[in-house]
């Protein structure tokens, strides 16, 4: 395979494609018996009403650039350099998790085409595992926002949905990428559209022996001299040793607009991925004595039905999510023999129906109803656990849980100047009750020269305990009470710019959230861990963000963008022992300072991309003792890419290569798990013109 990536490379390095003045020249050709001509349209930013439906929302949406920078990134890259969330990643190809304004993973709940994706069994989601190629519409919900969309979101929500491709005819586009460790990464889309129907079918698949080079800062070996005398001591390097990973993901969506107002959707998605877990910085173990390996398959669809009107609208949906997923850990005894220590398996099996409907009385009311809800069938299972006296122990459970959301609102504009939101949401999960949930939103223009923009904000929320947190064996705690929290937005926002020359918009949010009830897991004198309500949680802090678009020359295209979030995460709760110091103290894992910046400069067919992230100090301990292993240290990440594209007669065509960690930085995001160094990626882009002319 490896000829054939490199001919293919030299194919569209040296493509006869057409220089600038020969496209300038082809584009004042006779064509048809007209002449053709390109004329510049410059942006312009349009003030106009103010969607009513977003009354008061905190919302940050990402592009579609961002989402379609190279097939190798995931969400969780996305959410890295795009937005203020802390991603907590595991390592290269491993289990990435968000921070959303100070709370924990799964106090963000995550929604695809309206279905909740967040595991039953933990409440949060792999964001790993969400190629970003599979998302045209990306956004998140701060706070008090999530309550518009769905309950749990202490923190806030991440809204990701697919789209009609827009297709005329036959598509198709082909990615390769090839990049660092032997990692290799092809994208395949497939399209057909017409007036009414819409067919795509996508495919990602990645793989890579992922053994990339490390400074190992936990290990210290020693120099000695000829009388075997220690005289100095190196951190050895080492490689990734068990990281290998394959992941697989296929999209297929069909849509049909029927013309007179009804327009149907199908949605499956397949996952099917085999990872290896990579060894710990602290383990001395040889990687060929054992083996560390997880796999999952994961089947997700939707059946979507839209009847629009006028003034009123009318949604369904019906999904349907199976997940099977496996982790095995064997060591070898001794005897070259591989023995199973671990054998967990376990199935989630998920209906879903949603009911949504809106009625838009004049300009000034808008009026929603919806009703959704979640059937979770789960079976959690160690198969590997043996007593004593021979019988299989129990390690796991075997549920079901019916989750029910509904809620109503009302959305009133008086003036163009001035708005209010009222939205009330209940809840059920399996039989217990949520009290009503109320939220209130309102915003206002203080001044229409920069479009300055007031919004405010509060609501009350619940997140019930997840299915381990009740029933796991051992440990699992049925008599949980469920979180609740009350959640205060302000802000403001501002966008200000002159047509063709450039466009500036900003935002600042403060927010104030205080949790009861916090579910902590803690260990207990039998030898395994179970989860408690402890703490009292006060988070807090101030999001910020801007973008600028320049237009600095004839041709020349400056885009800038930044994010910067300052979140203290405070345990406010008793001491639960008079050993206890973690009150008053900062969350583990959550920084308090975060911040992001992207640059893109554009010439003709060339583009320039710069990212930068910068995350504070993360304690690993409640206490934030800062020792060897308490603390981790701030870390820089720097990436820049070049591309370049060439429009063919017969294709588009592009090149691009990436230089991921350009400072070759050492960091860990968690404790113990290695992060790569310096890598570099390539990637080859082509775009057929079937059915277009030239």
């Amino acid at each position: 395979m490896k000829p054939a990536y490199a001919a293919l490379l030299l194919l569209v390095l040296f493509a006869p494609a057409r220089t600038a003045a020969q496209e300038r020249h082809a584009e004042q050709q006779p064509s048809g018996g007209l002449t053709r001509r390109v004329h510049p349209i410059p942006e312009v930013t349009v003030v106009g009403r103010r969607p009513i439906k977003e009354t008061g929302v905190q919302r940050t949406k990402f592009d579609s650039t961002a989402l379609k920078e190279n097939i190798a990134l995931s969400m969780a890259d996305v959410l890295t350099f795009r937005s203020p969330l802390f991603v907590k990643s595991y390592g290269r190809a491993t289990l990435s998790t968000v921070a959303f304004r100070g709370t924990s993973p799964s106090h963000t709940q995550v929604t695809w085409n309206g279905m909740r994706i967040n595991n039953p069994m933990l409440g949060m989601t792999d964001f790993s595992m969400i190629p970003s190629y599979f998302v045209d519409d990306a956004s998140l919900l701060h706070g008090t926002s999530s309550v518009n969309e769905t309950g749990g979101g202490l923190g806030g929500a991440v809204k990701l949905a697919t789209r009609p491709a827009a297709a005329e005819g036959f598509g198709l586009q082909y990615i390769q990428g090839i990049g660092s460790f032997r990692t290799f990464d092809e994208f395949l889309r497939l399209t057909y559209g017409n007036a009414r129907w819409q067919f795509s079918t996508r495919a990602v698949y990645s793989s890579s022996p992922n053994d990339y080079k490390y400074r190992n800062r936990d290990k210290k070996e020693n120099i000695y001299d000829e009388e075997m005398n220690i005289v100095g001591s190196y951190h050895p390097v080492e490689r990734n040793r068990s990281g290998a990973f394959k992941d697989l993901h296929l999209l297929q969506e069909v849509y049909c607009n029927t013309g007179r107002g009804d327009r149907f959707g199908l949605n499956a998605w397949y996952i099917h991925s085999n990872r290896e877990l990579p060894m710990l910085t602290t383990d001395y173990a040889d990687d060929l004595a054992f083996e560390n390996r997880q796999r999952e398959q994961t089947f997700r669809g939707i059946l979507s039905w839209e009847h629009l009107r006028s003034q009123w609208k009318i949604a369904a949906r019906a999904g349907y999510i199976h997940t099977w997923t496996a982790y095995d850990y064997k060591r070898d005894v001794g005897n070259g023999t591989m023995a199973a220590m671990t054998r967990s398996r376990s199935t989630v099996d998920t209906f879903y129906g949603q009911l949504d409907g809106e009625y838009a009385l004049d300009r000034k009311w808008l009026f929603t109803a919806s009703l959704a809800a979640h059937q979770h069938l789960v079976e959690s299972v160690d198969k590997n656990i043996i007593k004593q006296d021979g019988n299989k122990a129990v390690v796991g459970y075997d549920k079901g849980r019916i989750e029910l959301s509904g809620s109503l609102s009302a959305k009133w504009r008086p003036t163009e100047r001035f708005g209010l939101a009222a939205v009330l949401r209940e809840e059920m999960y399996g039989t217990e009750w949520s009290p009503p949930i109320p939220a209130l939103f309102l915003d206002g223009v203080l001044s229409r020269q920069g479009n300055l923009v007031a919004k405010a904000s509060v609501s009350r929320n619940y997140r019930f305990p997840t299915l381990n947190d009740l029933y796991f064996l051992p440990g699992g705690n049925p008599d949980l009470r469920k979180e609740s929290g009350w959640t205060y937005d302000a802000g403001l926002s501002f966008a200000v710019g002159k047509a063709g020359r450039y466009r500036l918009s900003g935002s600042a949010t403060w927010f104030d959230s205080h949790v009861d009830d916090w579910i902590v897991w803690l260990p207990t004198t039998k030898g395994f861990f179970s989860p408690r309500n402890l703490k009292k949680v006060h988070a807090y802090g101030v999001e910020a963000q801007a973008e600028l678009s320049v237009a600095l020359a004839q041709e020349w295209k400056l885009e800038l963008g930044g994010t910067y979030s300052w979140t203290p995460s405070i345990n406010e709760g008793e001491p639960i022992s008079p050993a206890d110091r973690s009150v008053g103290k900062q969350l583990p894992y959550v920084p308090v300072h975060a911040a992001t910046t992207t640059g893109r400069l554009t010439w003709r067919r060339w583009s320039l991309l710069y990212k930068w992230c910068w995350y504070s100090r993360r304690y690993t301990m409640s206490s934030n003792d800062v020792t060897l292993t308490g603390s981790l240290p701030p870390y820089y990440m720097n990436n820049l890419a070049l591309e370049k594209s060439f429009s063919l007669r017969w294709a588009d065509l592009s090149v691009k290569g990436a230089v991921n960690n350009l400072f070759d930085e050492e960091y860990l995001s968690v404790l113990s798990r290695p992060m790569p160094g310096i890598n570099f990626e390539i990637f080859i882009a082509i775009t057929p013109k079937w059915g277009r002319k030239n």
